[in-house]
C-alpha cells in the first residue's frame, strides 16, 4: 500500500494574535454592526492564539481590487510552495536521505484561495530540478478538505503507479481574499478563523524503497462523500473585487448529523471499528468544528488534542491544515500496527476519510 514517507509545513512570516486581529476587526466594522462587541465574541471563543498571514496587518485596512489579490497570490504561492517542497524533499526528521526533485513523478497541487494558468506547480517547476516528464495534477475548489482529497488522489496514483513518489502541495493565502467592505457575518467569523499556511507531503508506491528516520504511515483506504444541494454551506462568491467567503452556521449540526454515518460506514468495510482508531487526523475546521467531530464520532475530546494545537497555533489554513496535524502524529511515532483515520470536510458540501496504519 502506498506510504507517506515525509511531511513539510510552511507558515508565512507575519504572525498576528488573536487580540490584535480583534482590535483591528473592530475597528473595520464597529460602524456597520451595532452589536460589534457581541459579534466579536467570536474571536475569543475559537481556541485560536495567533495566526500567520502573507501581508502585514495595515494590508486589511486598504482597499484592494482582484488583480492586486490574485498577483500577489501568484507571486507568494509559487515562492512559498518552492520552499515547503525543499523542506519535504529534505527533511531529515522523517528522511535518511534527500530525495531530489528530478525522482518527482507527480505533483498534486491543491490550493482555493487564488487563480493562476499556467497553475502554480507549473511556475515552481521553472525554480526547481523537476524532470520535463513529471506529471502534473492541479486541483482548485476543495477547500478545507483539499488536503485530504489530494493524499486520496495521491493513493490512487500511487496504486497504478507502484514505483511512483508522488508530491501533494497544498497552498492557501486566505488573508488575500478578506474583503474589508463585506459586512456579512461569514466575513465576520471567516476572519476570526481563517489563515494562510502551506505544506507538503510525499507519497511513494509500494515498489518504491526509501529509508526513513520513523515509523511510516501507510494508507490503507480511501473515501469521498458529497451532499446533494449543499452549494450554500460553505465556499466562495466570486465578485468584482475578489473571492467572498460563504459560511453557514449550520456548519457544526450537519457535521454531527452526517459525518458518523459517513465514518462509520467507511470503517466498517475496512474491517474496523471506531474503538479501532487510536490517532484522529482531524481538520481542525473550528472549535464547533473539532466538537462536532467528537459529538458524531463518540470521540474522546483527547482524540483531537492534536487538532486542538494547531488550531491554536495557526488557525484555520484551509486545505494545508490537515497535513500539520499529520505531522504533529507523524512527530510522536505511534507504536507499529496502531490505526488513523484523516477526515477533513469541505464545500460541495463533501468529506475525505483515509484509513492509516503505522508500519
Amino acid at each position: 500500500m502506498p506510504k507517506i514517507a515525509s511531511v513539510s509545513t510552511f507558515a508565512p512570516p507575519n504572525i498576528l494574535s488573536q487580540e490584535s486581529a480583534t482590535d483591528l476587526t473592530r475597528e473595520l466594522f464597529k460602524e456597520k454592526f451595532q452589536d460589534i462587541e457581541r459579534l466579536l465574541k467570536v474571536f475569543q471563543n475559537g481556541e485560536i492564539e495567533k495566526r500567520h498571514f502573507s501581508v502585514p496587518m495595515e494590508w486589511f485596512s486598504m482597499d484592494h481590487d482582484f488583480e492586486e489579490r490574485n498577483r500577489l497570490y501568484i507571486e507568494l504561492a509559487t515562492m512559498y510552495g518552492i520552499a515547503a517542497i525543499n523542506d519535504c524533499l529534505h527533511q531529515n526528521e522523517f528522511l535518511k536521505n534527500s530525495v531530489p526533485p528530478s525522482d518527482i513523478d507527480a505533483i498534486f497541487f491543491i490550493s482555493s484561495s487564488g487563480i493562476s494558468t499556467p497553475s502554480i506547480d507549473a511556475r515552481i517547476m521553472n525554480h526547481l530540478p523537476f524532470s520535463d516528464e513529471t506529471r502534473r495534477i492541479p486541483i482548485w475548489g476543495l477547500g478545507c478538505a483539499g488536503g485530504a482529497s489530494g493524499m486520496s488522489r495521491a493513493y490512487d496514483y500511487c496504486l497504478a503507479h507502484p514505483k511512483a513518489k508522488v508530491l501533494v502541495l497544498c497552498v492557501e493565502l486566505c488573508s488575500l481574499t478578506f474583503q474589508k467592505e463585506d459586512y456579512t457575518k461569514s466575513n465576520l467569523v471567516g476572519a476570526s478563523l481563517f489563515s494562510d499556511g502551506v505544506a507538503c507531503a510525499l507519497v511513494c508506491g509500494d515498489e518504491v524503497e526509501i529509508e526513513t528516520s520513523t515509523r511510516m504511515p501507510t494508507i490503507l483506504s480511501t473515501a469521498s462523500k458529497w451532499m446533494p444541494d449543499s452549494e450554500d454551506v460553505m465556499g466562495w462568491d466570486v465578485k468584482n473585487s475578489g473571492l467572498h467567503v460563504v459560511f453557514s452556521r449550520s456548519i457544526p449540526s450537519i457535521i454531527e448529523n452526517w459525518l458518523g454515518p459517513f465514518v462509520h460506514q467507511f470503517l466498517e468495510r475496512n474491517g474496523k471499528t471506531k474503538e479501532d482508531i487510536l490517532h484522529f487526523v482531524a481538520h481542525p475546521g473550528g472549535k464547533k468544528v473539532l466538537e462536532a467531530y467528537e459529538t458524531s464520532l463518540d470521540f474522546a475530546a483527547s482524540m483531537t488534542d492534536l487538532s486542538r494545537k494547531v488550531l491554536k497555533e495557526y488557525g484555520n489554513m484551509s486545505s494545508p491544515t490537515v497535513l500539520f496535524v499529520l505531522k504533529e502524529f507523524m512527530k510522536r511515532e505511534p507504536n507499529a500496527g496502531e490505526h488513523g483515520l484523516m477526515a477533513a470536510l469541505g464545500p460541495g458540501f463533501s468529506g475525505e476519510l483515509l484509513l492509516l496504519r503505522w508500519d
